[in-house]
């Protein structure tokens, strides 16, 4: 995996609406009606998390669930960041 630059970061942040890059991740914070939505947000994404072989960094308060992406072995954010960050926002 190679390691995107700032360029490139910004030019894959146009594709999923609403994270923003800051502290060498990709994040973006989600809100629900409830903490039973919002659990049950978290478990589908960690199915995804499962099958990519790729788990965020995230937390969850009562109906917010914040999520932070790299790719540690490589050091900042690569391809692997946005694909995660597409299938999620699908999810929600």
């Amino acid at each position: 995996m190679r390691k995107y630059d700032i360029n490139e970061i910004n030019k894959n942040l146009e594709n999923v609406k609403g994270w923003s890059y800051r502290n060498e991740a990709i994040e973006k914070n989600f809100a629900f009606k409830d903490f039973s939505e919002a659990f049950a947000f978290m478990t589908r994404v960690a199915l995804i998390a499962e099958t990519m072989n790729h788990h965020p960094d995230w937390s969850n308060v009562y109906n917010k669930v914040s999520i932070k992406l790299s790719t540690h072995d490589a050091n900042g954010i690569t391809d692997k960041d946005f694909a995660f960050a597409g299938k999620v926002d699908r999810l929600f």
